[in-house]
């Protein structure tokens, strides 16, 4: 990675310290002696924070976005600008923050692995299952970063982007068993 690259990703680590250790201090104001919060994040098994399994589906969109740049259908410079504000924090991280703010105790603190596609047959005679696992991919990260892409590039361009993205993605899913990373925390307030 280069120097440019590292500096985005410490603002990325240093946005997501800011902002997980505000919600935790106003949450600590507001749960009662004794209540319970349960919190759900995507995240990673590591503290190396360019790990495949926590950021490869951005590459796959970034990929979708530049064969775009290659035929003229956008511009590069637009590409260049454009960043998703996602942050994928590993249990090192949520445990040093829950300890940082001192409102909670951890009770509990699991990693589960899910499928890019949610695990669903391809035979299944449902709408999720009638759909390729690159079309189910591309439909989740779409409803993400939908209005983020259509304000920076324009609406125009959605639907054809997300059709490249899911052949990228449905590519890649028959090489691999791709793994999302899920973490679950379990905090009671202190007393």
């Amino acid at each position: 990675m280069n120097t440019q690259q590292w500096c985005v990703l410490d603002a990325y680590s240093m946005q997501y310290q800011n902002d997980f250790s505000l919600f935790l201090k106003l949450r600590g104001e507001e749960i009662l002696s004794g209540g319970r919060m349960v919190l759900s994040f995507m995240g990673r098994r590591t503290s190396d924070p360019t790990t495949e399994e926590s950021c490869y589906h951005w590459e796959l969109l970034a990929h979708a976005l530049m064969s775009m740049v290659s035929e003229g259908l956008i511009e590069e410079e637009k590409v260049d600008s454009f960043n998703a504000p996602y942050y994928a924090p590993c249990p090192e991280e949520l445990k040093l923050e829950v300890e940082k703010v001192g409102s909670f105790i951890i009770d509990r603190l699991e990693a589960f692995e899910i499928d890019w596609d949610g695990g669903v047959d391809e035979d299944v005679n449902n709408t999720l299952g009638a759909l390729s696992r690159g079309q189910r991919v591309a439909k989740t990260i779409r409803a993400v970063v939908e209005s983020m892409v259509a304000h920076h590039f324009g609406n125009h361009i959605l639907d054809e982007l997300f059709r490249r993205y899911a052949q990228m993605v449905g590519d890649y899913l028959s090489k691999t068993q791709a793994k999302y990373i899920n973490l679950v925390i379990s905090v009671i307030i202190k007393d």
